[in-house]
């Protein structure tokens, strides 16, 4: 059942957890419905701002404070067609890093086996396009694709016309690209997996730092779901999930 609270600042803040300012502040950043007053000026709130205060903690932790005060001020703000896009955006872009991130994880499994995975750079064991292109078996125009399509980034000196040179971090990237594109990864897929890789960095603890950060996801994506009730709510212009299931219970009952 919905929780009731007594209709002051200091009772919202002792049922969310918020301060009084925090809750003044968020009330004119948009994220709670306008707030009436009684005849003695003292705000009086409802069950509703209560709900909102819970529900944007679980935005903010999936979306960030900053992109939460947003989505709130848009839900209240749009028609109902427009808010319920932007609610659905943020679902596609939490599946979207977390594809990133598996995309990852996978290409990393993929070369685990290999020496390069952890070798150092080190002086002298840059490799020329040409010399990449036999190790991997395939052709130095495609390593030139590659390269167009922002999966590798060798090095050149600043002369004029001057070749390409790989360094050894560069060659384990273009290993991994070749591990992806051999498994069937279409080049937006696998340019997703290497941004996430060059994010990350190199060093052995990259795939411990992957599985971290796809539990991470995981985390906000349930924290989205469970503000993703109330947003609805909120678009609906209805009491929120709670009211409802009273409101069900009551017709059960009778």
């Amino acid at each position: 059942m919905a929780e009731r609270v007594g209709s002051g600042t200091a009772q919202v803040s002792s049922a969310t957890g918020y301060s009084l300012q925090q809750i003044r502040d968020l009330e004119a950043a948009g994220v709670l419905a306008p707030v009436p007053r009684a005849p003695n000026g003292y705000r009086v709130y409802s069950d509703e701002h209560v709900r909102d205060l819970r529900a944007y903690r679980d935005l903010a932790a999936a979306v960030g404070p900053v992109r939460a005060r947003s989505v709130f001020r848009g839900v209240r703000a749009e028609g109902a067609d427009a808010a319920v896009a932007l609610v659905a955006g943020l679902h596609e872009e939490l599946a979207r890093e977390r594809e990133q991130a598996l995309a990852a994880r996978a290409a990393l499994r993929a070369v685990r086996g290999e020496a390069a995975v952890e070798a150092p750079p080190a002086p002298g064991d840059d490799l020329t396009i040409t010399e990449l292109a036999g190790a991997l078996g395939v052709r130095a125009s495609t390593l030139r694709f590659w390269e167009r399509e922002g999966l590798l980034m060798p090095s050149r000196s600043a002369s004029p016309g001057a070749a390409r040179r790989y360094p050894v971090p560069e060659v384990r990237m273009a290993r991994i690209v070749a591990e992806l594109r051999g498994a069937g990864y279409r080049i937006p897929d696998a340019r997703r997996a290497v941004m996430a890789l060059r994010e990350l960095g190199d060093g052995a603890s990259s795939e411990a730092a992957l599985d971290a950060r796809i539990a991470a996801i995981g985390r906000r994506q349930l924290a989205l779901l469970r503000a993703g009730a109330v947003l609805a709510a909120v678009i609906e212009g209805g009491p929120g999930p709670d009211a409802l299931d009273d409101r069900r219970a009551g017709r059960t009952a009778t």
